[in-house]
C-alpha cells in the first residue's frame, strides 16, 4: 500500500509545481496551433482555426495523461539528463498511437472533434514534445549557469586546489559534472590527461584534454597543479601504480575516485574522491557475473549465511541482497558483529528481509532449531577460524569449528533437503603444513563424501588471502604505520595471494550457481604479491619512505607458515 502511494504521488509530482504544469500545456497547445498552419504543414490549404479549437482540449489532454503515465512529472527539470529522453520518447509514442487509433476508429463520425489530419498528429507529436524537452533543457542550462556564477563570484570565491585530472573517459566526465558548479568544491580542474591520442586537443564536459601521462610533470609544473586525480574506467593496479609512481617522481598528490564497486552498491558518490589505498594497486579487470543465472540460483529463495557478522560472510550477505531473496538468515555467534551487519542491512537494504540468529554452527540442537523453523534452500557456510598462528595454538578448536561443525552443518543440510550448499575454503588447505590448513583440507573431503551421500549439491571454493579481512597483514601494516612503528614482515621472500573482498564474495556467489556437486572452486588470485613489496607500498601511500620514515623489520616464519602459497594439489583437475 505505502509502495502504490509513493508511485502516485512520483506520478502527479505536477500538482505540488502548478507553473511548471502549466508551462507544458502552454507549450502543447502552441504545437498543435503549428501544426495546422499551412506555412508548416503543406497538405493542409488554409488554417482551420475553429476546427483546431474544437480539437485542442482532446489532444493536449491526451498528451498530459500520456506524461503523467510514463512518470514524466517525477523529472526533476534542472538534473534532465539523456536518459530521460527515454520518458518523453515513450509519453509521445503513446500519444501519438491514442490519436491516430481515434482517428481511424471514428473516422465515419460527424462529430469533427475526432477527424484530425495524420499530417497534424505527427507534426504536432514531434514538436510538442521537442518543445517540452527544450523547455527542460532550457532551465538546466539556467540552472547551472546561476550556479556557475555564484560559485566563482568574488563573494564566493574559495581557494581551490588546481587538479589534473587522469582519464578523459565516462568516470572522468561524470566526475568533471558532480564537481563543477558546486559551491562546496574544493577542487578547480584545469584539465584532463589521458594516454588515448585521439583524445588529445578535444574537450569533455568543456574541460581540455592536455596531453598524454607523459606530459604530467611539464604540465603540473606550467599549471602549477597541486592535485592529480585518477579517474580511469576499470583501471588495474599495474596502471594506477605506474601513475601513482609518476606523480611521486614530480612530486603531486594523487588521489583517486571510488571504485566501480562502490558507486554501484552506492555507497559513494564519483565525486567522493579518496588517497589511493593498498586495495587499488592490487586491483584487476572487475569480474563478469552472470546475473541472470545468479538470479535463478538465489531469487525467491530462504538463504542461510554462517559467519554473517565476518569479513566474508558480510559482504556475502550484501551480494545476496541484490538477488531478491525470500529472506536471509544471518547466522553468527558473535552479538556485536552481528548487531553491525543486521543495522547496516536495515538502512542499506530495508526491502531486505534478514534474520539476525545468534547461534554456534557446531551446536546441533540450536542449528535444528533454525532448519526447523526457516527451512534454508541455499547454503554459504563461511564461518570458520583462519589465523593461522592461533589454531597452532588452539588445535583442538581449530578442529571442532573447522571440520567438525562443518559436517553437522552439512549433514542438516542434508537432512532438510537444502538444495546447494557451498563452503568456503583457503589456499592454506593445498598440502598444508599448519594446523588450520589441514582442518580445511578435512572439511573439503567432508563436504565431497556429503555429497555422495545426500542429494543436496555440495560445493567449495578455495581462494587465498582477503584484503582487509580481520586478522590480515593490510590492516595489521596500516596500524603499524598509523602509530608510527616498524612494519614486521616474516621473511623478505615470502609471498601470498591476495583478492579484495568484494570480489572474492562476487566469486563465491557465482561458484554456487555453477556447482554440479563435488567440485572445489579454485578462484584465479592473479600473480602472487611479495609481502615486502606490500609493505613498502604501503609506507608509501601513507606519504612516507621506507626505511627512513617508517622501517620494516623481519621476524622469522612462525610455526605452520608457508613461504609460499599453493592453489592445487597435485592430481587435481580443475574446473
Amino acid at each position: 500500500m505505502i509502495e502504490n502511494d509513493d508511485q502516485i504521488n512520483e506520478n502527479f509530482w505536477f500538482l505540488r509545481r502548478p507553473a511548471q504544469f502549466l508551462a507544458d500545456a502552454v507549450v502543447l497547445c502552441a504545437a498543435f496551433f503549428i501544426a495546422y498552419l499551412p506555412a508548416v504543414n503543406v497538405q493542409l490549404g488554409e488554417f482551420y482555426a475553429d476546427t483546431a479549437l474544437r480539437q485542442l482540449p482532446l489532444v493536449v489532454l491526451i498528451q498530459l495523461s500520456a506524461l503523467v503515465m510514463v512518470g514524466a512529472y517525477s523529472i526533476i527539470w534542472r538534473y534532465v539528463s539523456i536518459e530521460d529522453i527515454k520518458v518523453f520518447l515513450k509519453a509521445a509514442a503513446i500519444s501519438c498511437v491514442v490519436l491516430v487509433v481515434l482517428r481511424f476508429v471514428l473516422n465515419y463520425s460527424d462529430f469533427t472533434l475526432w477527424q484530425i489530419p495524420i499530417s497534424v498528429i505527427l507534426i504536432d507529436t514531434m514538436m510538442a514534445f521537442g518543445g517540452l524537452l527544450a523547455l527542460r533543457i532550457l532551465r538546466r542550462f539556467v540552472y547551472e549557469l546561476n550556479e556557475k556564477n555564484r560559485v566563482y563570484s568574488g563573494k564566493r570565491k574559495l581557494k581551490r586546489k588546481p587538479t589534473l585530472i587522469v582519464g578523459a573517459g565516462r568516470m572522468g566526465a561524470t566526475l568533471v559534472k558532480e564537481m563543477v558548479g558546486r559551491a562546496d568544491g574544493e577542487l578547480e580542474i584545469r584539465g584532463f590527461v589521458d594516454d588515448d591520442s585521439r583524445k588529445k586537443g578535444g574537450s569533455v564536459s568543456g574541460i581540455k584534454v592536455l596531453g598524454g601521462t607523459k606530459d604530467l610533470a611539464r604540465l603540473v609544473d606550467d599549471l602549477s597543479i597541486k592535485q592529480v586525480v585518477i579517474a580511469i574506467d576499470q583501471a588495474q593496479g599495474k596502471e594506477i601504480r605506474r601513475i601513482i609512481d609518476l606523480c611521486s617522481k614530480i612530486p603531486v598528490r594523487a588521489q583517486i575516485v571510488p571504485s566501480l564497486n562502490e558507486i554501484a552498491h552506492g555507497r559513494v558518490s564519483v565525486s567522493r574522491i579518496r588517497d589511493v589505498q593498498i586495495e587499488d594497486l592490487l586491483g584487476r579487470d572487475p569480474v563478469e557475473l552472470d546475473d541472470d543465472n545468479l538470479h535463478e540460483f538465489l531469487s525467491g529463495k530462504t538463504v542461510m549465511v554462517t559467519g554473517a557478522g565476518g569479513s566474508i560472510g558480510s559482504e556475502l550477505v550484501r551480494q545476496i541482497t541484490n538477488y531478491k531473496p525470500q529472506q536471509i538468515l544471518l547466522v553468527e555467534r558473535a552479538e556485536f558483529f552481528l548487531f553491525q551487519i543486521e543495522r547496516e542491512l536495515a538502512s542499506d537494504y530495508p526491502d531486505a528481509t534478514c534474520v539476525p540468529l545468534i547461534a554456534d554452527v557446531g551446536d546441533e540442537p540450536r542449528m535444528r532449531e533454525i532448519f526447523e523453523q526457516y527451512r534454508p534452500q541455499v547454503i554459504f557456510h563461511a564461518a570458520a577460524h583462519k589465523h593461522v598462528p592461533l589454531m597452532e595454538l588452539n588445535p583442538t578448536e581449530a578442529i571442532k569449528n573447522n571440520v567438525l561443525a562443518t559436517q553437522l552443518l552439512g549433514r542438516l543440510a542434508g537432512e532438510y533437503g537444502v538444495t546447494d550448499f557451498v563452503m568456503i575454503s583457503t589456499d592454506k588447505a593445498v598440502n598444508p603444513t599448519s594446523i588450520m590448513g589441514a582442518s580445511k583440507r578435512i572439511a573439503e573431503i567432508v563436504i565431497q563424501d556429503l555429497n555422495q551421500t545426500f542429494e543436496t549439491t555440495y560445493v567449495a571454493v578455495r581462494f587465498g588471502n582477503v584484503l582487509g579481512s580481520a586478522g590480515s597483514v593490510v590492516p595489521i601494516f596500516r596500524e603499524q604505520i598509523q602509530k608510527g612503528e616498524p612494519i614486521t614482515v616474516t621473511h623478505k621472500d615470502m609471498t601470498r595471494y591476495f583478492m579484495t573482498i568484494p570480489e572474492a564474495s562476487q566469486l563465491v556467489l557465482q561458484a554456487g550457481a555453477l556447482g554440479k556437486g563435488g567440485e572445489i572452486f579454485i578462484l584465479d588470485m592473479g600473480q602472487p604479491v611479495k609481502i615486502l613489496d606490500l609493505a613498502q607500498d604501503m609506507i608509501r601511500l601513507s606519504g612516507l619512505t621506507p626505511y627512513e620514515d617508517i622501517d620494516i623489520k623481519f621476524t622469522g616464519i612462525r610455526k605452520g607458515e608457508k613461504l609460499f602459497e599453493e592453489l592445487e594439489i597435485t592430481g587435481e583437475d580443475l574446473l
